[in-house]
């Protein structure tokens, strides 16, 4: 017999399995037992919440024989044809296939048959919201007034879309999203059922990849188990077929964009692409990861609202201590517009680059998150000793003597260091011989690039561009420009690549090689 997948096995047959919608069920059951039925119900909510499970169930129950509290017996020759798909009392329709006029008026011909055996003709139109005007208007003098052997349930995962005329003629009822506690419990179940060993933190996340959907959950949780055939399925397990990424990656991350190590992130981003994981779902899990963080500096109880393990909880309280909340909305609004844009995008690994190298440096930004960083930043550097020295301003001749605005004093400009390395000299001298060595894109950035030295035996390369900065120091990069420039001087010579951050010109700030240069050229002209 070919293999039934887990969410058609376990598909609920009674009110009683149906699971986190117990206030559609209690209403249903309760009409039914009264004998209220309605003609017409609106089923909405987001894919895989039970719509059209609850609706092939209420169809069992009104035609059922003997309805036990409410709910179908299963076992009565009405309960079977409908199970088997074979009774011509329920009849479902597609409405993404089928959405036309002549569709909806074959049906509006149908309707003036009675059934030939049970109470009631039910029609499920799923998708309804899929139908063109023209049907909805086709279907809305027989959605008013039915006959009364008739009942309608459309179901619906965008109600919005549907016109306010069919609204206004149903009873409405919202499937919510299950909880993950619930689908948990669920999965449970069902693995105990079908003997396949797993652990509660792997069962876990499944059902919080569900995203409130338990149809999506087992079909996740089905995709594990075939992975892993007759294995213990693991948390790593269950990481690794999803192409998910585990907490500890997200609290590294966090540490190297806090440091600013743009270069520590495209590392890490480099390791995540080669072990395969989805990319689009690693900038999710990191979205929710910092609102996780800003939950937890909000208020002192958020540890019943965050589902997480005692471990990560404690990892989390660390972690909300090392970073101001305003950066963290920063950091958010900065990965939920990244999470938009890459959902489409055929280059997600450049677009996640690029907002890791924004939240690096917030000075690439003029909104006011990143202003308030900014902010932050110098005040850090002020309290490490960093300071401009402000002098008065100079009265013009004639001004007034009133107290006047201090401005900043002019800096003298960054001497080169007394003892530059003969190394650091030839490099210089020999530079655009390098340059000529060099691929297009390391040499295009480098053209662009300031030299300068820091002590007195390694060359720093400064660059006004942080995403040239990220691409020289890529390990492919930096091994090409050694090359070029152990073959041009016939020394190896240190290195080190930054961005200038001080959002002031090269030469206010570092010491211009070019000087030296000039000096040498100088020289060997008066000799």
């Amino acid at each position: 017999m070919a293999y039934t997948a887990l969410y058609r096995k376990f598909r609920p047959n009674e009110f009683e399995d149906v699971k986190g919608q117990e206030h559609i069920v209690t209403t249903l059951k309760n009409q039914i037992k009264a004998d209220r039925i309605g003609h017409a119900y609106l089923f909405c909510g987001t894919r895989g919440t039970g719509k059209t499970t609850v609706a092939k169930i209420f169809a069992k129950a009104v035609n059922c024989e003997h309805p036990v509290d409410g709910s179908p017996c299963g076992t009565c020759a009405s309960c079977r044809a409908i199970a088997a798909g074979s009774s011509m009392n329920v009849i479902e329709i597609d409405a993404a296939s089928n959405n036309g006029v002549d569709n909806i008026r074959e049906i509006r011909e149908e309707v003036n048959y009675s059934p030939t055996e049970g109470r009631f003709k039910v029609y499920i139109i799923d998708e309804v919201h899929m139908l063109s005007i023209g049907a909805f208007n086709a279907l809305l003098k027989t959605l008013e007034e039915p006959p009364s052997y008739v009942i309608f349930i459309l179901a619906t995962t965008e109600a919005h879309k549907i016109p306010i005329t069919i609204l206004s003629r149903c009873q409405r009822y919202d499937f919510r999203r299950i909880s993950i506690d619930t689908i948990a419990d669920r999965l449970n179940d069902l693995i105990a059922r079908e003997g396949v060993e797993a652990e509660e933190k792997a069962i876990r996340y499944v059902a919080k990849a569900a995203d409130g959907s338990m149809r999506d959950a087992l079909s996740l949780l089905d995709q594990c188990i075939a992975f892993y055939l007759g294995q213990k399925l693991t948390y790593d397990h269950v990481l690794e077929v999803l192409g998910a990424v585990d907490t500890e990656v997200f609290s590294a991350l966090l540490r190297k964009l806090l440091k600013k190590d743009i270069s520590g992130c495209i590392a890490q981003l480099e390791e995540l692409v080669i072990q395969g994981r989805e990319l689009g779902q690693f900038v999710i899990d990191f979205t929710w990861y910092l609102r996780n963080l800003l939950l937890m500096q909000s208020a002192d109880d958020m540890e019943e609202v965050l589902d997480m393990s005692s471990e990560n909880l404690k990892l989390l309280k660390e972690e909300a201590q090392m970073v101001k909340p305003e950066v963290l909305v920063r950091y958010i609004q900065v990965c939920s517009a990244l999470s938009n844009q890459i959902r489409y995008s055929t280059q997600k690994r450049i677009l996640i680059e690029i907002a890791m190298i924004k939240l690096c440096r917030p000075a690439m930004e003029q909104d006011l998150s990143s202003v308030l960083q900014r902010l932050d930043d110098l005040e850090k550097r002020l309290e490490q000793g960093v300071y401009v020295e402000a002098a008065p301003t100079a009265h013009p001749a004639g001004g007034s003597s009133g107290a006047e605005p201090a401005q900043t004093a002019v800096r003298k400009r960054p001497e080169l260091p007394k003892a530059v390395s003969e190394d650091i000299r030839q490099l210089v001298k020999n530079w655009n011989l390098v340059l000529g060595d060099l691929g297009g894109l390391a040499r295009n950035y480098l053209k662009q690039a300031h030299l300068s030295v820091e002590g007195e035996n390694t060359l720093l390369i400064v660059h006004d561009d942080p995403v040239a900065v990220a691409c020289l120091n890529e390990e492919e990069r930096l091994a090409e420009i050694r090359q070029a420039i152990e073959k041009n001087t016939g020394k190896q010579v240190d290195i080190h690549i930054t961005a200038n951050e001080s959002g002031q010109p090269f030469g206010d700030v570092y010491a211009n090689l070019e000087d030296l240069i000039q000096m040498d050229i100088v020289v060997e002209e008066d000799d």
